[in-house]
């Protein structure tokens, strides 16, 4: 949204969240997210991104790839259907 708030859609979690930018700084902040019944290793794996994105400290963009950088980085391509 024009104000920074998301909605994540993962496999066992969904909800809304913010983003904050200034410069190439970047926060992330989960709001409540819902808990859906999933395999333990893909409610692992929903854990571990929650955890990678609310690490991540700076921010870039390379073409059609974002980058969100903190203890892992992070690499989303922008969907240009």
């Amino acid at each position: 949204g024009d104000a920074g708030e998301v909605v994540l859609e993962l496999w066992c979690k969904g909800g809304k969240g913010q983003f904050s930018v200034a410069g190439n700084s970047v926060i992330f902040v989960a709001g409540a997210m819902e808990n859906r019944s999933c395999a333990p290793d893909r409610a692992q794996a929903d854990d571990e991104l929650m955890a990678a994105l609310a690490d991540v400290a700076t921010w870039k963009r390379q073409g059609d790839v974002s980058s969100f950088i903190g203890s892992k980085t992070l690499r989303f391509r922008l969907n240009t259907n």
